[in-house]
């Protein structure tokens, strides 16, 4: 069970760690390959949309992007006939299948009627009209990827031929706070490959319209989230038969949560002999490097207080990691979002653990940096975010992981699975040692100590 944290003064939202919906609707567009969004708004919400299509690492020559750019004088008179004539431009310049239109504060401040616009407008364009509306109002950038995958159902092909097969559908994978997420989806493909199995559709990376049509061909829906996704998946189940699995449990983080995660797979498909072969390797190749280039890992971290500082996807799982395969001892754990399922993992990992540790939900700067002054820590693994507030408070020790990150990244690395831990690892060995050294003794260079003893 958990210790949930209370907070006073707590109506308005201080720091928020989770961006708008507009965010979350651009990335999941971004990541489909013929499709454009039109965005109602004013200019400024282009960057928000841009910092979509740089998260999919979409090149810069391929965003098809179009924003109204309302200003002040649209907002008081109406700009319907503006976004009217963007659409048709857009249809010309992008030719591409589909075109989000993508409702903003703005829009939803003027009370444009997007799909009336879109009824209107369809007849004119080849362009398939999809109309979203996604301002801030409306909910966070996890709220933002929900509405933007529901809005992709009617592109779904039904498949009256159903037959089990050996394909997945991976969803949410862009809800991630894995500053490098894609590499989490190589790592899902890379086992499925070893198991036998394939992806079918991925909802969305590099995805085509093509890709979302076929997602009913799936025996199965795993959902690389606990923050997003999850209303989505149910609906898939529920239209077109196709199983949400592996979603209570915990994604595989750490040795035990990887373990269980792919014998749960396993067994579903029938091929644990596979999985058996997996997990043996994996915890063979963790071992191995632990024992050869970090032998003083377990006893450095033993007993040592921490604090979790992430989304639900990776603070649940992360709590079995720290406090079985490196023996530190979760006391405070900080979510940015947690879903009512994914808090029912949550406290069946703490009560399977034994631990109660204090919990925040919907945590932001206020909270976080109330929630750190008021309970002892030795250390706290989160992001930049907790790095500053950290250094701010006295906190020696914080590991820099999630993103936002302050860490140059130049090589996509997952941190799901056996070589995700190791990434992990990594990087909180890294900031450990950066911590501890000295910051009051200040080291001269050979010629300035030549010149202090020259007297010799």
């Amino acid at each position: 069970m958990y210790d949930e944290l209370v907070f006073e003064n707590c109506r308005y939202s201080k720091d928020p760690l989770i961006g708008c919906a507009l965010e979350g609707v651009a990335t999941v567009i971004a990541g489909i390959k013929d499709a454009a969004i039109v965005i109602h708004s004013p200019q400024g919400c282009a960057a928000t949309v841009s910092s979509a299509f740089d998260a999919c690492e979409v090149d810069f020559t391929n965003r098809k992007i179009g924003c109204t750019r309302l200003f002040e004088s649209d907002v008081i008179m109406g700009a319907s006939e503006k976004l009217k004539s963007l659409i048709k431009e857009a249809d010309v310049s992008f030719d591409c299948k589909v075109i989000f239109v993508v409702g903003t504060c703005a829009a939803d401040i003027i009370g444009e009627d997007l799909e009336g616009i879109c009824i209107e407008v369809s007849p004119k364009v080849k362009s398939t009209l999809i109309p979203i509306y996604a301002g801030g109002f409306r909910g966070d950038f996890l709220t933002g990827i929900d509405e933007a995958l529901n809005a992709l159902i009617p592109f779904i092909r039904p498949n009256n031929k159903k037959i089990f097969s050996n394909k997945v559908n991976i969803i949410a994978p862009q809800a991630s706070i894995n500053p490098t997420w894609w590499a989490d989806i190589y790592w899902v493909k890379d086992i499925l490959y070893k198991l036998g199995l394939k992806i079918n559709t991925i909802l969305t990376f590099n995805t085509s319209i093509k890709d979302i049509e076929k997602v009913s061909e799936a025996s199965a829906n795993i959902l690389l989230s606990h923050d997003a996704g999850y209303d989505f998946a149910k609906k898939l189940e529920k239209l077109f038969d196709i199983p949400l699995i592996l979603s209570d449990i915990p994604l595989p983080i750490g040795l035990k949560n990887t373990k269980r995660w792919i014998k749960r797979l396993a067994q579903y498909f029938g091929v644990t002999k596979a999985a058996e072969d997996i997990i043996k390797k994996g915890e063979k190749r963790v071992v191995d490097i632990l024992r050869r280039r970090a032998l003083m890992i377990i006893p450095r971290y033993h007993n040592c207080k921490i604090a979790i500082s992430a989304d639900a996807s990776f603070s649940i799982g992360l709590v079995r990691m720290l406090f079985e395969d490196l023996e530190m001892i979760p006391k405070l754990i900080l979510l940015r979002s947690c879903p009512e399922y994914a808090k029912e993992i949550l406290k069946k990992e703490l009560n399977d653990l034994g631990l109660c540790p204090k919990v925040s939900f919907e945590t932001d700067g206020y909270k976080l940096k109330e929630a750190l002054k008021t309970t002892y820590i030795d250390a706290i693994i989160g992001s930049s975010w907790e790095y500053y507030i950290a250094k701010e408070i006295g906190i020696k020790l914080a590991f820099d992981v999630f993103s936002p990150t302050n860490r140059d990244i130049y090589l996509d690395r997952a941190f799901l699975g056996y070589d995700g831990m190791l990434t992990m690892l990594e990087i909180i060995a890294n900031d450990w040692e950066r911590a501890i050294r000295s910051k009051d003794i200040i080291y001269k260079n050979d010629m300035e100590s030549k010149k202090e003893f020259s007297f010799l």
